[in-house]
C-alpha cells in the first residue's frame, strides 16, 4: 500500500488524539445527575405547568439542591399544548364565593308539614344559617339571606332550584346584596349536590330516628345536629376532618373517651386530657339542673328496676333506651 507522507502524519495525529481522549475519559464532562433529582425536576414541572426554569431552580434551592438552569431545561417536562390550570385548581379558587340554598319538608306527629331552609357554603361544607317555618313564602325567605350574611360577607354566586318560593321579593333582596343567582335545570337536584347531600345526611343520621312534635322541638334537634356536624362529624372531601378542623390527639394525651352528641345518636371521641374541660362543663350543667320531685313510698316501692327519662330532660325531646337511669335518681330514695 502506497500512501503520501501527509496521510501518515494524519494517522499519527489521530492516534495521539484518541490516546489522550481515552486517558482523560473519566475527568471530562459534567457529573451525572442523580435519578432522584431528575425525577423531582420532572415532577415539579409536571405539577406546575405555569412555572418556568428560574422558578423551578429557586424551589430546588429551597429544598437544598443546587442545579444549573441548563440542567433544569434538559430534564423539565414541557407541555405540548397551551398551559392551563386543572379543573381542581379552578374550582378551589372559586369555591369560597359559592353558596347553595334549599328547602325540604319534615312531617310532624300530628301530620303537619314543616319546611326547613338551609344556607350552605361550599368551601368547608359550613352550614351558615337555617330556619323552620310552616308557611314558606318569598317574603319569609328574603330576610333569611340577610341573617345568613353580613354586608361584607355576601358571596358572589348563589345556587338554587326553580321553586316558586323564591319569588320577586327574594330575588330583589339577593340583587341588592350583589349576589348572582345560578339556577339549576328543572328537575335536576344533582346540580345542587352539596345541599342535597346535606339533606340526606340530616334525614339518615338524625330525623329518621325521632318523631317531631312541633317547630320548637325541631329547631332544638337541628341545632344539636348542626353543632355536631360543624365541630365533630368528619367529611371525606375535607381530608377526613370536620368543617371546623379538629387537631390530631396523640396517644400520649391519655385514653379515648366518648362524648355523646345529638342525644347519644352519635359520639365524638377524644383523648382524656383534651376531653376533661368538656366533661367539667357538663358536670357543672348537671349540678345546676333542679332536682326532680320525690314520690311517696308506695309509688317508689312499685317502680320497676329502671325508668325512662321524661321528654323535657332528653336532648331530642323523646324517651330513648340510652337515657335509662336508676329509679332512685328520678323518684328519690326511701328514708
Amino acid at each position: 500500500m502506497i500512501v503520501e507522507p501527509d496521510t501518515v502524519v494524519g494517522w499519527h495525529r489521530q492516534g495521539i488524539k484518541l490516546l489522550w481522549r481515552w486517558k482523560s475519559r473519566a475527568k471530562c464532562g459534567r457529573p451525572a445527575l442523580e435519578a432522584e433529582l431528575r425525577d423531582l425536576i420532572r415532577r415539579i414541572s409536571r405539577e406546575n405547568p405555569l412555572w418556568g426554569t428560574p422558578r423551578i431552580q429557586s424551589e430546588l434551592a429551597l429544598l437544598g439542591h443546587v442545579v444549573a438552569a441548563s440542567t433544569i431545561d434538559k430534564y423539565r417536562v414541557r407541555p405540548q399544548k397551551p398551559q392551563s390550570q386543572t379543573w381542581r385548581a379552578f374550582l378551589d379558587n372559586h369555591v369560597k364565593d359559592i353558596v347553595a340554598i334549599d328547602f325540604f319538608t319534615i312531617p310532624t306527629a300530628t301530620f303537619r308539614v314543616l319546611f326547613r331552609f338551609v344556607v350552605l357554603r361550599h368551601d368547608r361544607r359550613h352550614l351558615v344559617h337555617f330556619n323552620v317555618t310552616a308557611h314558606p313564602t318569598a317574603e319569609w325567605a328574603a330576610p333569611q339571606i340577610n341573617e345568613a350574611f353580613a354586608d361584607d360577607e355576601a358571596p358572589r354566586y348563589l345556587i338554587r332550584d326553580r321553586d316558586s318560593i323564591y319569588g320577586s321579593a327574594f330575588r330583589a333582596r339577593v340583587t341588592i346584596m350583589g349576589i348572582e343567582e345560578v339556577l339549576i335545570a328543572p328537575r335536576s337536584p344533582w346540580q345542587n349536590p352539596y345541599c342535597e347531600r346535606l339533606v340526606g345526611s340530616i334525614r339518615r343520621e338524625c330525623l329518621d330516628h325521632v318523631i317531631i312534635l312541633n317547630d320548637r322541638q325541631l329547631r332544638r334537634i337541628l341545632r344539636s345536629y348542626f353543632d355536631y356536624d360543624l365541630n365533630a362529624r368528619t367529611h371525606l372531601s375535607l381530608e377526613r376532618n370536620s368543617p371546623i378542623e379538629r387537631e390530631v390527639e396523640p396517644p400520649s394525651h391519655g385514653q379515648v373517651v366518648a362524648i355523646p352528641q345529638v342525644g347519644s345518636l352519635h359520639h365524638r371521641y377524644r383523648r382524656a386530657a383534651c376531653a376533661l374541660p368538656f366533661a367539667s362543663a357538663c358536670a357543672r350543667s348537671e349540678r345546676a339542673r333542679p332536682a326532680p320531685a320525690v314520690n311517696n313510698r308506695a309509688t317508689s316501692a312499685r317502680t320497676p328496676s329502671f325508668a325512662l327519662v321524661p321528654f323535657a330532660d332528653h336532648p331530642l325531646g323523646m324517651p330513648a333506651l340510652h337515657a335509662l337511669k336508676r329509679p332512685d335518681d328520678i323518684f328519690g330514695r326511701d328514708t
